[in-house]
């Protein structure tokens, strides 16, 4: 390998400002909101919804960059690649990326689409309702992948969300291929089973073909694998990928390896009251674990401790650092 990494991990996916506000359950039925769903939406419905919503929480989002956010939190050098407008949005997007030492090259467009958001519902037992409008995020292309930059970074991490456009899938296809020859680990994110039951025909390709290592939920597991069974979801994951690492809520994770299956506990929280983003600080976790050499236990140990510090508060980024709550001392 010629080219130094410079990166601990680089992530791309969905650029996107998040919109927080807590609200009951009848909320979602007359707004005719799926619990726990994302759901793609249009300008239009953007602009309604996040009026009916009413006040709430705005900060910088989008599940690969919180994942990256929550990288740098444990001390570990992270990129993010996605795609922003020239307007507000898209300058607070930045900023606050740069803010938290996160590494954002890639510069503001100039192609008359807004910067994208995501609007968030969270009701009283804390799961989160996600409504997104993608804007100039989903335009994010092969032209916006420097294969260069990609072939520094040890892991590279890609969100499943922005599957949903031709050009994102040569983007992925393309900066996978610098991974690997640069002779680096591709990881996935299936993001939301939603996710996987649109695109599950080209998930299962990108598994089987780029994919080192995997990360999802049970539901998405399975969905990917058209099963029922998680076990036999397991045992059809371990034939595509080096390493498979499945969420299951407060009962922790399972992460599936050549070696086996191994569990991991979930760390305690006092209370839980927000979820939003649970899933992008594990993967964050156990990828600071996975690129420091450390064993498949303690990357799972990392994870978890980065999930459950999110969910103890509102919003998908760290509150606090996620090096010294693990235990890793100072900075």
């Amino acid at each position: 390998m010629n080219t130094p990494a410079v990166f601990d991990v680089i992530g791309i996916g969905n650029a996107l400002v998040d919109v927080i506000t807590h609200q009951e359950d009848g909320f979602l039925q007359r707004e005719n909101l799926v619990k726990g769903s994302m759901s793609l939406i249009d300008t239009d419905r953007a602009v309604y919804l996040h009026r009916a919503m009413g006040s709430g929480i705005s900060m910088s989002g989008g599940s690969a960059a919180n994942t990256m956010t929550g990288v740098a939190s444990f001390g570990a050098k992270a990129c993010y690649i996605g795609k922003v407008a020239d307007d507000e949005l898209g300058a607070e997007f930045g900023h606050d990326m740069r803010a938290v030492q996160v590494a954002f090259p890639n510069k503001p467009s100039n192609l008359g689409v807004p910067t994208g958001r995501c609007l968030i519902v969270v009701t009283s037992d804390a799961e989160r309702t996600m409504s997104t409008y993608l804007g100039m995020s989903s335009l994010l292309g092969p032209e916006d992948i420097d294969v260069e930059l990609i072939a520094r970074g040890k892991v590279l991490y890609m969100e499943g969300y922005l599957w949903d456009r031709a050009p994102a899938k040569e983007a992925y296809r393309k900066a996978a291929k610098a991974s690997h020859a640069a002779g680096r680990l591709v990881s996935l994110t299936l993001s939301d089973s939603f996710c996987v039951d649109r695109h599950r025909s080209d998930f299962r390709s990108l598994v089987t073909d780029d994919v080192d290592v995997l990360f999802g939920n049970v539901d998405e597991l399975v969905s990917l694998y058209e099963t029922s069974s998680l076990d036999e979801a397991v045992a059809l994951v371990r034939n595509d990928c080096q390493l498979a690492v499945i969420t299951q809520g407060a009962k922790g994770s399972i992460i599936v390896s050549s070696d086996g299956v191994q569990h991991v506990d979930a760390e305690p929280v006092a209370q839980v009251v927000d979820t939003t983003g649970a899933g992008d600080l594990f993967a964050a976790g156990f990828l600071v674990g996975l690129t420091s050499g450390a064993s498949l236990a303690e990357c799972g140990r990392l994870a978890s401790v980065a999930a459950a510090e999110v969910i103890s508060h509102v919003g998908a980024r760290p509150a606090v650092s996620l090096h010294r709550l693990a235990g890793l001392g100072s900075v």
